[in-house]
C-alpha cells in the first residue's frame, strides 16, 4: 500500500473508475471469456495489450476532467474454486494476482499527475455467481477463502481490497475481517435485485448495517453495483443515516432483471445520457456519491456521460447565487 496516495474516502474529490469491463470485451471485442475471467488475458503480452488498451481509454477521461481514477484490478474470478475450472494451480493463480497488480502499477506511473490521483484496488468477487448467492459460507468461512488473494495484493501494494458484487451478508464480512487482518482498507459493493434488496431478501439498510457491526474493522465505505438505477432508487429512503456510507456506484446500462441478463445473448447498452442522468440524481439520496463507474453493458461512453453530468451540477453550484437552494 502507498501510504502518500489520498484514498477515496479521505476526500470528497470525485473518482471515476471503469465499466463493464467483462461485457466491452466479449460484446465489443469480440474476445471469448470463459467463465467471465477477463484475469486470463494475463497468460501472454497479446492479452495484457487487451487489458492495457482498455484501462487507457478510462484513465485519459480521468485526466481530461482532472478527477480521480481508481484502476479495479481485473480479477472478479481470481478466486480458487473459478481458477480451478479454468484448469489454473494454486501457484498459478497466486502470479494472475500478482501480475494484475504489476499491471496496475504500471498504468499508474503512465498516468498519475497531482490532478489525478490513481488508487489501486485489487478486486475480490464472489466465490459463486454474482447474481445467486448459492452456498451459503459463514464470515469464517468466506475470510478464508478469500484471505489468500487479499494477501496477495496486499504483498504487491494494492492501496484497497475492493469486493464487487456481494451479493450475501456473511461473504461481505468475509472479505472485510480478510483485508482487516492485514491493515488494508476494504470496500464492499453490494448487489441488488430489481426490489431495491440482496438476492437474499435483505434490504442494503440491513447489509450495511451487520457488516459495520460485525466486521472486525467496518469497511472503508460501501457502494452499489450490477443493477440499475431504477432498480434500488426507492431502497434509498431520503435522509436516512446509512445512505452516508455509500460512496460509490457501478450501475448496470440496461435495465433488465439478473435472470433476464443471464438469458440474454446480445448486450443491452441502454442509454448513456439517461444513465448519466440518473447517476446525477441520486446525488440527492446519496450525500456522499463520488465515486463513479459502470457494469455490465457500460462502457467509456458511459462513464463520460456520468462524469460531464456530475461536473455540471458542480459547476451550476458553484455559480449558484449565495442563499439559494
Amino acid at each position: 500500500m502507498n501510504t502518500t496516495t489520498v484514498l477515496p474516502h479521505q476526500t470528497d474529490r470525485v473518482f471515476l473508475t471503469d465499466g463493464g469491463l467483462e461485457t466491452t470485451l466479449i460484446f465489443h471485442e469480440g474476445i471469448e471469456l470463459p467463465a467471465f475471467a477477463a484475469f486470463t488475458l494475463l497468460k501472454d503480452a497479446a492479452g495484457r495489450a487487451v487489458l492495457e488498451r482498455y484501462y487507457r481509454r478510462y484513465l485519459e477521461l480521468a485526466l481530461r476532467n482532472r478527477t480521480g481514477f481508481i484502476l479495479e484490478s481485473p480479477t472478479w474470478r481470481a478466486s480458487p474454486d473459478w481458477s480451478t475450472k479454468l484448469g489454473y494451480t494454486p501457484a498459478e493463480l497466486t502470479n494472475a494476482n500478482r501480475d494484475a497488480l504489476g499491471l496496475m502499477h504500471s498504468l499508474r506511473e503512465e498516468f498519475e499527475s497531482p490532478e489525478t490521483p490513481v488508487v489501486i484496488s485489487g478486486g475480490v468477487g464472489p466465490r459463486g455467481d454474482g447474481y445467486k448467492p448459492g452456498q451459503l459460507m459463514s464470515a469464517r468461512e468466506a475470510a478464508a477463502y478469500h484471505g489468500p488473494q487479499v494477501r496477495t495484493y496486499f504483498d504487491s501494494g494494492a492501496d484497497i481490497i475492493s469486493a464487487i458484487t456481494m451479493n450475501y451478508i456473511e461473504e461481505a464480512i468475509g472479505v472485510a475481517d480478510a483485508a482487516a487482518a492485514l491493515g488494508i482498507p476494504s470496500v464492499i459493493s453490494f448487489t441488488t435485485e430489481t426490489d431495491g434488496r440482496l438476492p437474499t431478501g435483505h434490504t442494503l439498510a440491513e447489509a450495511i448495517d451487520s457488516v459495520d457491526t460485525v466486521a472486525a474493522v467496518a469497511p472503508a465505505y460501501y457502494m452499489i453495483n450490477c443493477a440499475h438505477p431504477t432498480h434500488f432508487r426507492d431502497a434509498l429512503p431520503l435522509g436516512a443515516p446509512w445512505l452516508s456510507r455509500i460512496r460509490g456506484l457501478r450501475a448496470n446500462a440496461s435495465h433488465r432483471s439478473h435472470s433476464e441478463l443471464d438469458e440474454s445473448t446480445e448486450l443491452d447498452a441502454g442509454n448513456p445520457h439517461e444513465l448519466g442522468a440518473q447517476y446525477r440524481s441520486l446525488r440527492q439520496l446519496l450525500p456522499n456519491l463520488h465515486i463513479l463507474g459502470g457494469c455490465c453493458g457500460t462502457d467509456h461512453r458511459h462513464i463520460e456521460s456520468i462524469c460531464n453530468q456530475f461536473h455540471d451540477d458542480e459547476s451550476a453550484a458553484a455559480h449558484a447565487p449565495a442563499g439559494s437552494h
